[in-house]
This record gives C-alpha cells, sequence and structure tokens, in this order.
C-alpha cells in the first residue's frame, strides 16, 4: 500500500485505454488506488511492479493471470475487467488462489442490444434485401411482401446480459417475444415479457432469430442446417454474438437453396471471414465487421462500471459484476 490505498496498475492494449478509462473513470479510480507507474502493456510487467500489485486494472490486451504470473504477484486480490469475456485472462490458477473478478459485460450488453433491435427492425422491413437487391441491379427494387413490425415474432436465442437487454429494448414495439435459454429464471422472463420455448420451436416460429448466447463447447455449432431448413419463409438470424455458434458451411448451403432466408453477421468464424468466402458475395447475407460491441467512447461504460465496482470493493460492498468460476460456463 501507499499513502493507506491499494496498489494498483492499470495494463491493457493502449490503442483502447483512453477509450475505456477516461479521464472521469481514472480519477474515481484513483481516489482508491495507489497506481505509480503508466499505463503498461502485459509484456511491460516486471516482478517488481507485479510484488505489490493488489488491483489489476485492465480490459482488452489484458495479461494471462497464468501460475508464473500469479507467483510473481502474491497480492493480487481483485481484477477490474472493463471488457466483455474474462475468458482471455481466467485460469485454473487464477480460481485457485481465489483472485475475484468483476467485467463490464453488463456496459457492453447496451451497444450490442442497440445495434441487435436495428437489425430486427430493419430485417422486419427487407431493408438489407432491398439494398442488397438495387445494387445488384443497379435499378430499384421489386417490393415484396414485407413482414413490418407489427405483431412479429422474435426470438432471442439466451437471456443473459445481452439477450435481457435486447428484451427491454423490444418491448417497446409492438413484437411477441420468445426466448431460448435453458438457464433462464422462468420469473425474470415473464417479467420481461418473453415466453421461453425451446429451441426448435423457436427457430421454427420466429420472423427473426437473435443469437446472444455464450459460445462454449454445447453451444459451438449449435445453429446448424436442421434449425436453418426449419425457419419460416422470409426470415432472418441476426448473429452479434460469437462467429462459432453458427455452422457456416450449413449456413451457406442452406441461404444458397432458400434464397427467401436472410443472415446478418456481425461475427463469424474465423473472423473476418477468409478471403473470397461467400459469406461477402450471396445475396441472401450481409456482414458487419464486429461493430455491435462498444466502439470508440461507448467504452466509457466500461470503465465507470469498473470504477463502481472498486468504490464498492473498498467500502466492503458486494460486488455487481463478479464472475465466478462456476458463473463462467454460461458466460460468453
Amino acid at each position: 500500500m501507499l499513502n493507506g490505498l491499494p496498489n494498483g496498475l492499470y495494463v491493457m492494449d493502449p490503442n483502447r485505454f483512453d477509450d475505456v478509462y477516461g479521464p472521469q473513470a481514472r480519477a474515481a479510480i484513483e481516489r482508491h488506488l495507489a497506481i505509480a507507474s503508466p499505463p503498461l502493456t502485459a509484456d511491460r510487467l516486471t516482478p517488481d511492479l507485479l510484488a505489490g500489485l493488489e488491483v489489476l486494472v485492465t480490459g482488452w490486451g489484458a495479461p494471462r493471470l497464468d501460475a508464473e504470473l500469479l507467483a510473481a504477484a502474491p497480492k493480487l486480490a481483485l481484477v477490474l475487467y472493463g471488457a466483455g469475456s474474462i475468458r482471455p485472462l481466467a485460469t485454473p490458477e487464477m480460481w485457485a488462489k481465489g483472485v475475484r473478478v468483476t467485467s463490464a459485460a453488463t456496459a457492453n450488453a447496451t451497444p450490442v442490444a442497440e445495434f441487435a433491435l436495428s437489425q430486427i427492425l430493419y430485417a422486419l422491413k427487407h431493408g438489407w434485401r432491398y439494398v442488397l437487391a438495387a445494387r445488384a441491379a443497379a435499378a430499384p427494387a421489386a417490393r415484396g411482401p414485407e413482414i413490418g413490425a407489427y405483431g412479429a415474432v422474435v426470438g432471442l436465442v439466451s437471456l443473459g446480459a445481452t439477450g435481457q437487454a435486447t428484451a427491454r429494448l423490444l418491448a417497446h414495439h409492438d413484437l411477441v417475444v420468445q426466448a431460448h435459454d435453458p438457464y433462464a429464471d422462468p420469473a425474470q422472463a415473464e417479467r420481461l415479457g418473453v415466453r421461453l420455448v425451446g429451441l426448435a420451436e423457436l427457430f421454427a416460429t420466429s420472423d427473426v432469430v437473435s443469437l446472444h448466447a455464450p459460445l462454449t463447447p454445447e453451444t459451438r455449432g449449435m445453429v446448424g442446417a436442421g434449425l436453418l431448413e426449419s425457419m419460416k419463409p422470409d426470415a432472418t438470424l441476426i448473429n452479434t454474438a460469437r462467429g462459432g455458434l453458427v455452422d457456416e458451411i450449413a449456413l451457406v448451403d442452406v441461404l444458397g437453396r432458400r434464397t427467401d432466408l436472410f443472415a446478418v453477421l456481425d461475427v463469424t468464424d474465423p473472423e473476418p471471414p477468409v478471403a473470397g468466402s461467400p459469406l461477402f458475395t450471396m445475396p441472401n447475407i450481409v456482414v458487419t465487421p464486429h461493430v455491435a460491441g462498444s466502439l470508440g467512447h461507448e467504452r466509457r461504460r466500461h470503465g465507470q462500471a469498473m470504477a463502481e465496482e472498486l468504490a464498492r470493493y473498498v467500502a466492503g460492498e458486494p460486488l455487481l459484476y463478479e464472475i465466478t468460476e462456476s458463473g463462467l460456463a454460461t458466460r460468453a
């Protein structure tokens, strides 16, 4: 400790540091931490810096908390992770040592939900379809039987932080919202105005399916040929979660035959798609370059959330966004 304050370090990608930990967040953090070093990258951590480290303030570009780092940082007690998934830094050794980790994933849910809402409503108007058709023909696109938003059925795959945030935004529109999530609390779903259904039913009955599930061994490739084939005529699949959730070979095959279907992919596997991928040229698929999550100063929400968590920590209060080893299994 220095001047009675726990010792802290900022360690992350320098290109994103100011976006996440802007002046307001840094001022709030430094009321509670003694930070003697300027922001560092993970490769610049040295034993003398780690020896007294008690609180690691990080985000994108975080160091992996492996046995070697933890041995050099015996006092490390808390990690403030101003980004989304903690999987890049988490290790069994970290959990075994009892290091506490809190994440700004909930803050990242807001822009993802906003993007998902925009794409859901646009899909129900067939917006992308008309844009691509007009560009391909260099002429006005022929109008078709658009679904429209009123009374349309939107299916959310997962009611985690992002799925919940999306459901709250959808509640302002005259839509029917249903979700599949084996871990969802039925009472919470009811409060959100969401009907819980099986995955097969969700795909077969939704006008738009929006993916918000974490990528785990169980969910990898979960959206395969069978589910895609079952989708309603003119339905749209939106993926703002993880590319690996979708079997992209099956997606290309099914949408190559089912030209009434459409897909909006903000994430792919691999990311970005390989050069020459049919995802770039198919008339019923549009790819955006992973822009749904926090961009630029939208990331200031992350830093502010971590500053607030630090204040709770030093006051001995419960952390709102703490992630446990058992809870990680259901998160992105």
